[in-house]
């Protein structure tokens, strides 16, 4: 059913392409003038070939009827003896009371003057005083003739016909060339998301030349509204980095304050009121230069403003990682799968960060008792950093939101609820862009939770700098 819907939707002129339109509209409209003129001219034509025919059957007959020979009977059958009829001419003399007629001839039909055709002959009769002549001849040469000149105009039509498709096919081709050369290069920029590119102006001043003026205008009015707009979103993120840069600085002070009051209170051995005040805004103090912490880090990221990298150890990064958030596990076992070393080419205190979240996100999201596995290797060249859990998992549909800013989980085992900024697993896939590499999300082998880091091995990204610049050397 399919293919017959796609086989009536190729054989619409509405769907056909405009060259196609072009190319069968040419060839009707030739059509159509050239029957027009093959009938005319045939019709026209053919006439005057029977008109001509039966001229010059009634001036034979004419001749024929002034033969003296033909008057005097003692002759008239030896004549018309010697006139044997051989399928070309048939003569017939009529006198009173004598019919004389070419041996073997056909009828000729009424000997009423006139032209008429009887069967395959056309006969002239004329009449005189003293007898009646009729003379036929076949028509076999003259139907053949016209059969022969109708032909030549059908073979005509369809030649001149065929030429006027192949005409019109690369005539709306030629025409055509030019749309498809914008189409070509819009195709290039829609799949390159790159307005700078130019448009090719057609050398014609038409309304093709037109229309990739209007469009070059257009791509360069979106470049540079483009332009503009990522100065601004670089400016934003500049100010947005150098704003959180500055507030760690009173952030600290504050912090410190606050814990050294926290002290003296506690060395006085005053707990009362303004010991529970002092608890108060010291850990909102401590959620805020956490906050103020991850939006300096996407801050900087989306800058693209990178910290110094060398060599480290991804698997060392993980296990110190682990041994921090050890401490406030609350019930979770955690488990580290010690594979050896696995180096990258990165900042430690980013991807100890990022390794962090991983955990700190699922001791929020999983219920006590539940195991957390770290698992550090090399996989296809890539250092690969996996952290699973046994938990009830991701909610379904957000595999991909869960990288989000400011997206919390909503499942049932959602226990840190309104604890945190929805910017920890944000800022794992920041670090992961930020090296080169990935982050995905997805179901673990025991129906929890699985977040999986690739990031490139430093041999591997060695080897393919190299390559780089040989590349380019070359």
């Amino acid at each position: 059913m399919k293919r017959l819907e796609r086989v009536v939707a190729a054989l619409t002129p509405k769907r056909w392409p405009v060259r196609w339109r072009l190319a069968a509209a040419s060839t009707i409209l030739t059509l159509v003038i050239l029957v027009i003129f093959a009938v005319v001219v045939g019709r026209l034509t053919s006439n005057r070939l029977q008109g001509d025919f039966n001229d010059e059957l009634r001036d034979d007959a004419a001749r024929l009827a002034l033969d003296p020979g033909l008057t005097s009977d003692p002759h008239l059958a030896a004549q018309l003896r010697d006139l044997t009829f051989t399928g070309k001419a048939a003569i017939r003399v009529v006198t009173p009371g004598l019919v004389r007629t070419t041996p073997g001839a056909p009828p000729l039909g009424p000997t009423s003057d006139g032209v008429r055709d009887i069967g395959s002959m056309r006969v002239a009769t004329i009449s005189t005083s003293t007898f009646t002549l009729q003379y036929g001849r076949s028509t076999d040469n003259l139907d053949a003739t016209i059969n022969r000149l109708w032909l030549f105009l059908v073979g005509g039509v369809l030649g001149g016909t065929l030429l006027a498709a192949l005409a019109g096919i690369a005539i709306g081709r030629r025409a055509m060339r030019p749309v498809s050369t914008l189409t070509t290069r819009a195709r290039e920029i829609a799949s390159t998301r790159d307005p700078s590119l130019r448009i090719p102006e057609p050398e014609t001043d038409d309304e093709v030349g037109e229309l990739a003026r209007t469009l070059e205008q257009m791509l360069r009015e979106l470049d540079a509204a483009r332009s503009e707009t990522e100065q601004m979103m670089q400016a934003q993120r500049e100010f947005v980095a150098d704003a959180s840069h500055e507030l760690r600085t009173p952030l600290t002070s504050i912090l410190a304050n606050l814990e050294l009051l926290q002290d003296r209170l506690e060395a006085l051995e005053r707990r009362g009121e303004e010991s529970e005040m002092i608890d108060s805004a010291l850990g909102s103090a401590r959620r805020m230069s956490r906050l103020v912490s991850d939006l300096l880090l996407l801050a900087r990221a989306d800058a693209g403003r990178t910290g110094v990298r060398r060599e480290c150890d991804l698997a060392a990064v993980a296990a110190a990682a682990l041994s921090e958030v050890r401490p406030v596990a609350d019930g979770h076992r955690l488990t580290l799968a010690d594979r050896g070393p696995v180096p990258v080419e990165g900042n430690p205190d980013e991807l100890h960060r990022l390794a962090l979240n991983l955990l700190d996100n699922g001791l929020r999201h999983t219920p006590r008792g539940t195991e957390i596995r770290v698992a550090v290797e090399r996989r296809n060249g890539d250092a690969v950093l996996e952290v699973s859990d046994d938990g009830p998992g991701l909610p379904p549909g957000m595999e991909e939101q869960v990288f989000s800013r400011f997206v919390r989980g909503t499942g049932p085992a959602d226990l840190g609820k309104g604890g945190g900024a929805g910017l920890g697993l944000a800022i794992v896939k920041a670090v992961a862009v930020a090296h080169d590499g990935e982050v995905d999300a997805g179901p673990s082998a025991t129906g929890g939770a699985r977040f999986t880091v690739r990031l490139p091995a430093a041999d591997a990204l060695k080897t393919a700098v190299s390559r780089r610049r040989e590349a380019a050397r070359s």
